[in-house]
């Protein structure tokens, strides 16, 4: 039987998703019902820095009755050079699942295909699926199913962009985006969901009527150096007060923290109450418990 391992949203079975994030709701209001992990041990291996992620993480661990260990590219062996290959063949024989936050995609992808326990994406360059797990059980909390719904992404095509295009057909929404020319996602990703993706360079289109509105920073972890450019690239694309008007009544804002209030969001906007920022950021722990449930049994 083959190792079930979760990079994306894609590398389960849709409706399985669906049920985890059914299940992440189930257990906010019952923690008590999580299924008991003892003597089981998540391995976190992080080579960026977190906070939502790695709480979320341990906090879940140890509400089931399990364990984790943290280890960086500065206290392991992974930092001086050992092989991803190995490393996984290694700590795969020691732990039931590990947790990998890294750059570059592939690494994940090349540490999954030789590690014995499910492995799951806590971030990397390319997608961020643990993120949009706990984004559509705060949609679903507030406003019912996301099936049908206009969703706005707003700001950078990087990894959060790209996961929500997954979610996009895991979830069945219609997906704008409004990002500056030069920073839009992955053309082969688009092309796969041209039937419910659309792309432009303007906000207020792909505000227009939506059900939710996100964004996230405009320089990510690793991108430090282009800073002063992106400033100036993605200057229009601040959400605020006025941006959200063009929405739907009723519509949502999130962003998947930590916000740079007065660049991608207002710090008006982050505190309203169609802000379910803090909600959001809950979640990551109900969602990830419900992801590690499924996966350790």
């Amino acid at each position: 039987m083959s190792v079930p391992h979760f990079l994306t949203l894609l590398d389960l079975p849709s409706s399985d998703v669906l049920e985890i994030v059914s299940r992440a709701i189930e257990l906010k209001t019952n923690p008590a019902a999580a299924n008991n992990q003892s003597r089981k041990t998540l391995g976190l291996i992080f080579e960026k820095s977190s906070t939502r992620t790695r709480v979320a993480f341990e906090v879940a661990m140890t509400q089931m009755n399990g364990a984790s260990l943290f280890l960086t590219s500065g206290n392991s062996q992974l930092g001086r050079g050992e092989p991803i290959e190995d490393a996984a063949r290694v700590l795969s024989r020691m732990v039931d699942c590990v947790a990998m936050r890294t750059f570059a995609h592939n690494d994940l992808e090349r540490f999954a295909a030789y590690s014995r326990v499910p492995v799951i994406n806590a971030l990397s360059n390319d997608f961020h699926p643990c993120q949009l797990l706990a984004d559509m059980q705060t949609f679903i909390e507030h406003r019912g199913s996301i099936s049908g719904k206009r969703v706005a992404w707003v700001g950078d095509g990087n990894n959060m962009c790209q996961s929500y295009i997954n979610a996009s057909s895991v979830f069945d929404f219609e997906l704008n985006i409004a990002s500056p020319a030069d920073f839009s996602p992955d053309s082969d990703l688009l092309a796969a969901n041209s039937d419910r993706v659309s792309v432009s360079t303007s906000p207020r289109q792909a505000v227009a009527d939506a059900d939710l509105v996100v964004t996230d920073v405009w320089a990510s972890m690793g991108q430090e150096s282009e800073k002063a450019k992106r400033l100036i690239a993605f200057a229009d694309f601040e959400v605020s007060g006025e941006l959200m008007s063009l929405a739907k009544a009723d519509a949502l804002f999130m962003h998947c923290l930590p916000a740079h209030r007065g660049e991608e969001v207002t710090a008006e906007l982050l505190d309203r109450d169609a802000s379910v920022v803090w909600d959001e950021a809950e979640n990551r722990m109900h969602s990830q418990k419900a992801l590690l449930e499924y996966l350790l049994n």
